[in-house]
């Protein structure tokens, strides 16, 4: 038994959203507009740096992201020589390599990759944050990281990255 406004009321409806509103988006392969970034190293921590571009390598800082389709941009970085670490990381950070082949198990220090190949450790601290498939190995390629602050990319105007 209804009591007092509630009986009187008429029903509502259940269904408020119209259908025809509610599809998804996905984006496809020749549909994706790549645009390009410049980052600046020096005096960036290595961890966030990586994780900044790393988003937007996959895409992710964009509305159209689908997981399935690189609809990542290029990023240029410069300066790589002066990126920084905290802690002790400098001290106890190893970059490990093996050849396959008994005794060929090799910890090359921080240090040295920093000396040498700077480029390489925010290349590796990218690729290590990427999908770990054919599609990682593609948005890693439109990573540019050069140890000096000039870059032979000026053509494409990359826009700063905030």
């Amino acid at each position: 038994m209804l009591l007092g406004a509630d009986y009187n009321e008429p029903k509502k409806s259940v269904n408020v959203m119209p259908q025809k509103n509610l599809r998804s988006f996905l984006a496809r392969s020749g549909d994706v507009k790549q645009d390009w970034f410049h980052v600046d190293a020096a005096d960036q921590i290595l961890g966030r740096l990586a994780t900044r571009i790393a988003t937007v390598l996959m895409g992710k800082n964009k509305p159209t992201y689908t997981p399935h389709v690189d609809t990542g941009d290029f990023v240029v970085v410069t300066n790589a020589h002066l990126v920084r670490v905290t802690g002790a990381k400098a001290d106890r950070m190893v970059y490990p390599r093996y050849s396959y082949h008994p005794g060929g198990y090799k910890e090359i220090p921080y240090k040295r990759v920093m000396e040498r190949h700077p480029d390489r450790i925010i290349r590796e601290a990218v690729r290590r944050m990427l999908p770990k498939n054919a599609l990682g190995r593609a948005m890693l390629k439109k990573l540019k990281v050069y140890a000096a602050d000039s870059h032979p990319h000026s053509a494409q105007q990359p826009a700063p990255l905030t």
